[in-house]
């Protein structure tokens, strides 16, 4: 029988509290500055397109246009760059979670965090404010910048889900983790504050407010955290070898079969405490449920990270409502994240599996994408469907993202190796950014040519049902 809530919180002390916060808090600050370009898209789009004020009979040479600070002629040309530098970040993401969680299980994890986070705050701030300032306006510089923020910020997820998988075991792991993963949505629901309470000076303002306190917070992860509790003389976590396994099959045959494909991991006689070694990326890739649950993520990453980068700028777009107003309206399908990876992540605890509350949810989200498609103009009821849809979709984005990768990289099948949480993580969230990467450049694409409607019925409903097989594959595995 799963232990209660109080269980869970009996076994911890002061130290777990400190590094559930520290790891919270830093993945807060990484998405509140990356929801920061999402939030200020409209008026990014105003500066680079010429003002509505200017004679619409007057024609601009290209030399003028880029003299007079104008990238594009119109507004759908911008927001055909803006979809283009959402795949670049994503892809360049993708590449770097591969490597940063290679990297994250070999090198001190505290180091590895803190150079993602105050790197990615300076890369930020260059990208938003100083190109601003100093009034440089330029596409292979924009590019260029947005391809090192997104190698910078891979460094992150590996880490702090790999530090959170060293201090929490098994026990609990879907509450806990469930709670934790709310980080991400918190982080969005903050940017959008900030960005939405700056906003009015300019957008370069919203950059400079986030990058600076993501700076802030990665210099005091580095002199704060303990990446696991060996560096505090407590026990490590237990081994996911014992009681049900909510991912892997009950039957010994897949972990005995991986077995001896990879002999090296083959020790069960010795301490662990001895010497770990991490395991390589593709005796990684090999974990049984590695391969399905990272192909089920990047199709669900794909239809979550369109709202992600989309969702203000749809709803200024298409209600005709204040940047500002739909930045805050935004924020309710992060609360329905929230709520949904937290309540989920504790009903698969006491089911004793993940998959099939994954399903479950994502059955579900294809009606709620459907009904919110057809939301009316009206503020309450958007904001209410908003959550119902963050419910179905962040909840189980969540869940994968955090949970169920801490899982992957912790059973029976590694014995001897427990160094493998980091690689582990960035290849389920890298292939996840690969298929959110190649959607988000055809989201502009689908709604300059066919309109909002048509991105909501014809590629989302597809997806979820691909999401939907694939999470009921993992079922089998």
């Amino acid at each position: 029988m799963p232990p209660s809530c109080c269980g869970y919180l009996s076994q911890y002390t002061h130290h777990h509290l400190v590094t559930f916060l520290l790891t919270f808090f830093s993945y807060v600050l990484l998405h509140a500055s990356r929801k920061t370009f999402s939030n200020v898209k409209v008026s990014i789009s105003a500066q680079w397109t010429p003002s509505i004020q200017n004679d619409s009979s007057i024609a601009f040479s290209p030399g003028e246009t880029w003299e007079d600070n104008r990238l594009f002629e119109d507004e759908k040309q911008a927001t055909l760059f803006l979809g283009a530098l959402d795949s670049i970040f994503l892809f360049s993401y993708a590449v770097g979670l591969y490597l940063s969680g290679v990297i994250g299980d070999r090198v001190n994890l505290r180091y590895v965090l803190c150079f993602g986070l105050c790197g990615s705050a300076a890369v930020e701030f260059m990208f938003g404010t100083l190109t601003e300032w100093l009034h440089i306006y330029n596409i292979y510089l924009y590019c260029g910048l947005w391809v090192l923020n997104g190698l910078l910020q891979s460094a992150v997820w590996p880490c702090v889900v790999a530090v959170m998988g060293n201090w929490f075991g098994k026990t609990g792991r879907g509450f806990v983790f469930g709670l934790w993963s709310a980080c991400a949505s918190v982080g969005n629901i903050l940017g959008a504050f900030l960005a939405s309470s700056v906003l009015k000076y300019g957008y370069e303002y919203a950059f400079l407010v986030t990058s600076v306190v993501q700076f802030a917070g990665g210099v005091v992860v580095f002199f704060g955290l303990l990446t696991s509790p060996k560096e505090t003389g407590l026990s490590p976590v237990e081994t996911d070898t014992d009681s049900h396994r909510p991912l892997m099959s009950d039957e010994e045959d897949e972990v005995e079969a991986y077995s001896r494909r990879c002999p090296s991991l083959q020790q069960p006689d010795e301490p662990l405490e001895e010497s770990v070694q991490a395991i390589s990326f593709f005796q990684a890739f090999c974990l049984p449920g590695v391969l399905p649950y990272s192909l089920a993520y990047a199709c669900l990453k794909l239809v979550n990270y369109s709202f992600f980068f989309w969702l203000p700028f749809y709803l200024s777009n298409n209600y005709g409502w204040k940047e500002a107003e739909a930045d805050r309206l935004s924020v309710w399908y992060d609360v329905g994240g929230i709520i949904g990876g937290t309540v989920q992540g504790l009903i698969s605890d006491y089911m004793g599996k993940r998959a099939p509350v994954l399903a479950s949810s994502l059955a579900l989200a294809m009606a709620a994408l459907v009904g919110y498609s057809r939301s009316p103009n009206d503020q309450l009821i958007n904001a209410v469907l908003l959550a119902v849809t963050g419910f179905f979709i962040g909840g189980p984005s969540n869940m994968i993202s955090s949970a169920i990768s801490a899982d992957l990289g912790r059973q029976e099948a590694l014995r001897g190796s427990q160094e493998a949480l980091a690689t582990v993580t960035g290849i389920v969230d890298g292939t996840g950014s690969i298929g959110a990467a190649g959607g988000q450049y055809l989201v502009s694409l689908i709604e300059s040519k066919l309109g909002w409607m048509c991105l909501f019925l014809t590629p989302l409903r597809p997806l979820c049902i691909y999401v939907y097989i694939c999470v009921c594959v993992c079922v089998c595995v």
